[in-house]
């Protein structure tokens, strides 16, 4: 992908929004348009181009979906209200997604990339695109572990919690497709390492526990793992999760 073309088809009906190494995802399906995660401020152009892309506006997205409230995944949530989009996210992640920075991870963010400074450029390029200036939005707690969300698509929620308390990855069953958010990326923007992974302890509110939900996600079975940051995965999730837990807590 092109730093022309912020976005690209990852799947059918299913488009990746990468900005600044943060993803969000737009799934078109025969019922409406559902938005996982949203990003960051600067996300909004790359959002528009592939609206327009599909003939549709901003106003023509039925939901958004949080896997969870950190201020990289809320940053458009604001403007998407303005237009009459519904927000879900799990109800233990609604306090954060209201207040964004408002988490404690095991380790100290600036301490950590002092240590760790792959993670600068990353950080840096995220900051240039809005992450210190992100707004908390209002949002339903709807999302039930093993349930399907009531959003156009209806992927079944994966409670995956250890990077916040209510992370949840969504599982499109009929093709394999597994939303991962932050329980396993592919690229850790506070070290800037790539490969499977959970998060830093920087960025991470339990690493024990977030390793732990790599179970859940394995036992989804997914052919296609989309990441919170970093490329999209065609290993399948058992090779993922595999390798994220042989590189452990970081």
């Amino acid at each position: 992908m092109s730093a022309a073309r912020r976005w690209s088809e990852v799947a059918a009906g299913v488009f990746r929004i990468a900005v600044a190494d943060v993803n969000c995802y737009l799934v078109q399906t025969t019922d409406g348009l559902t938005l996982y995660d949203a990003g960051l401020p600067g996300s909004r152009g790359a959002l528009t181009e592939v609206l327009a892309h599909l003939g549709a506006t901003v106003s023509d997205i039925d939901a958004l979906v949080l896997t969870h409230g950190h201020f990289d995944h809320v940053g458009m949530g604001r403007m998407l209200q303005s237009r009459g989009v519904d927000a879900h996210v799990h109800p233990r992640d609604v306090h954060l997604a209201r207040h964004p920075y408002s988490y404690r991870p095991e380790e100290a963010r600036v301490a950590y990339l002092l240590s760790h400074p792959g993670g600068i450029p990353p950080i840096t390029r995220m900051a240039l695109r809005g992450a210190l200036g992100v707004r908390g939005i209002e949002v339903a707690g709807r999302v039930s572990h093993g349930h399907p969300v009531d959003a156009p698509g209806r992927p079944i929620a994966l409670w995956t919690p250890g990077h916040t308390g209510g992370h949840c990855a969504f599982l499109f069953e009929e093709t394999g497709v597994l939303i991962a958010g932050d329980a396993l990326v592919t690229l850790d923007p506070y070290t800037g390492e790539r490969g499977p992974q959970i998060v830093a302890r920087a960025a991470t509110a339990d690493t024990a526990e977030a390793l732990r939900s790599l179970d859940v996600l394995d036992e989804s079975g997914a052919s296609l793992v989309l990441p919170g940051h970093g490329e999209p995965s065609r290993d399948g999730v058992h090779a993922d999760t595999a390798a994220a837990r042989r590189r452990g807590a970081h």
